[in-house]
């Protein structure tokens, strides 16, 4: 008897932590950014909820973190230092298919929403994402106070490519939330991942992608076409352009 009763108190405790399982749904404003010449930049929405199915929600609030890592690149950074009055380059560091862009948006500062070993885990925040340096013959990540580190991502910030944001994300109720992602007018070609992650009580609790493409369009599309399927005829056609526009310059402005 005595088994019997356990082993139901068994399946109603995992019938109850099933139920209580959160499920996020998401919807992107546009998936598809189209840049033209006069792009300035844009900012696209992120749309969600939290569903429950077919438990109530829970009693305590949510946190959420929205990560968004643009094309892959491998980027280069240098140091400069001053010999005898010349500013040189005296080291570099190599880091090795890094997202050419990322953010982080956050409903709250990423500190506060969950530990540090979850959020080094989970990758979550810029001083935990992992970007990889070639080091010597090996490929590996450093402290996020590494000098070269450190640099990379204050320039990738500079430049409005690298972003992180406690304030991005808004519930607009307990379960309702919406992201604002911002692009900039140099925002790197390619397809764009999309991490969404729950949390409650510094756990998470759910989690869910979705992803976007930034293309070019029209004569900026077809020149970059050009230049990366006809690298030949391209440059000749340049070199000529070049120097019909020095002719007719000559011509122009010549002095009889």
């Amino acid at each position: 008897m005595k088994r019997i009763v356990a082993a139901t108190l068994f399946a109603l405790a995992c019938c109850g932590s099933a139920a209580a399982q959160e499920r996020l749904v998401v919807s992107l404003s546009s998936s598809r950014v189209a840049i033209t010449s006069n792009f300035a930049g844009e900012d696209l929405v992120l749309f969600g909820t939290v569903e429950h199915e077919p438990a109530p929600p829970r009693s305590g609030s949510y946190d959420l973190v929205v990560t968004v890592a643009g094309p892959s690149r491998t980027l280069r950074t240098r140091r400069k230092t001053r010999v005898l009055g010349i500013w040189v380059n005296v080291d570099s560091r190599e880091f090795v298919s890094v997202p050419a862009y990322l953010a982080v948006l956050s409903s709250e500062p990423v500190a506060d929403i969950a530990s540090r070993d979850i959020l080094r885990r989970l990758q979550i925040g810029l001083d935990n994402y992992i970007l990889r340096q070639h080091i010597g013959a090996d490929f590996a990540d450093t402290v996020p106070d590494d000098p070269f580190r450190a640099a990379f991502v204050r320039l990738a910030r500079e430049q409005r490519l690298y972003i992180q944001n406690p304030a991005a994300v808004t519930f607009l109720t307990p379960t309702v939330f919406r992201a604002a992602i911002p692009l900039p007018s140099d925002a790197p070609t390619g397809h764009y991942t999309i991490d969404v992650k729950l949390f409650t009580g510094g756990k998470m609790v759910a989690q869910t992608d979705t992803g976007l493409d930034i293309i070019k369009v029209g004569f900026e599309q077809y020149v970059a076409d050009a230049a990366r399927d006809h690298g030949f005829l391209y440059g000749l056609a340049t070199m000529l352009m070049a120097l019909l526009t020095g002719w007719v310059a000559s011509v122009v402005f010549r002095r009889d």
